[in-house]
């Protein structure tokens, strides 16, 4: 691994850092930068990494810059870091959801090689799905060395049109969200029956595990998998008519489209920052 400095120690900083030690990385090899002094000492105290106050002394002799900030941030962070990326020309890594390539080179700098990544929050605790997708100028060694951090975190997947990262954000980016928000439909319908309220979040909940580790470790198709577990005329069928009654498909796919068509308009917001 060569040095990789983070430039922001929030929770997704935190997760590929722990990710990567785990998986054999020298301490000696990652710095981070975070402005806040008590986050700063933890990073420190939790992982024996370098920690800076300033962008620019974190990644000063960094081969690999990992961008861990909120969109908003980026046009304030480039006066710090823009000269130095410009000399060194290091491959740079931005994990901010809906910066486009062309957005990063404005305010960066042409010439970088930049990888493009949409984690999403399970990575948290290492069960991330990351898209990613690179400018013309990184080399196939520098797609191995981004692949190998976000792989610390979960799974990864290149994308090859970036206009398709908008789909990523909104499939697995904010896919989350939809199962919590059907853990929540399915413990209040639960509730709403007679159940103990904790028992019907556990039920729920362990549910969407299970079928999610059904589908990751079985590797066999979705469809199938339904099949099995739906008995003609049994209970899943009810469940699976009544769903397919209120259509299901077309409240999914208005909803993937939604959110993909908001990944656009912030993208295009970001373009009225400086």
């Amino acid at each position: 691994m060569t040095r990789l400095a983070f430039i922001g120690g929030g929770n997704m900083a935190r997760s590929l850092i722990g990710g990567l030690l785990k998986t054999g990385v020298a301490p000696a090899t990652l710095s981070v930068a975070e402005p806040l002094a008590e986050a700063r000492q933890a990073l420190g105290r939790d992982f024996g990494i370098a920690c800076y106050a300033e962008n620019r002394l974190a990644a000063a002799d960094a081969e690999v810059i990992l961008l861990a900030v909120k969109p908003q941030v980026m046009p304030a962070i480039h006066a710090d870091l823009r000269d130095l990326l410009q000399r060194n020309r290091p491959l740079l890594i931005s994990i901010a959801a809906g910066v486009r390539l062309d957005q990063l080179e404005r305010w960066f700098g042409s010439g970088l090689p930049i990888v493009r990544c949409m984690p999403n929050t399970p990575a948290l605790i290492g069960a991330g799905a990351t898209g990613l997708c690179a400018n013309h100028r990184v080399s196939p060694a520098q797609k191995a060395q981004a692949q190998h951090i976000l792989d610390a975190a979960g799974i990864t997947r290149w994308i090859d049109d970036e206009a398709l990262m908008d789909t990523v954000t909104a499939l697995s980016g904010s896919g989350p969200a939809y199962f919590f928000a059907l853990v929540e439909a399915l413990e209040a319908t639960a509730v709403a029956q007679g159940l103990p309220r904790d028992t019907a979040r556990a039920l729920a909940a362990q549910t969407c595990l299970g079928a999610g580790r059904m589908l990751v470790e079985g590797g066999e198709d979705p469809a199938v998998l339904r099949q099995r577990v739906t008995s003609p005329h049994g209970t899943t069928q009810a469940a699976l008519e009544s769903f397919a009654a209120d259509g299901l498909s077309h409240i999914v796919a208005r909803a993937v489209a939604a959110a993909t068509r908001r990944g656009v308009e912030l993208a295009a917001e970001l373009d009225q920052l400086p």
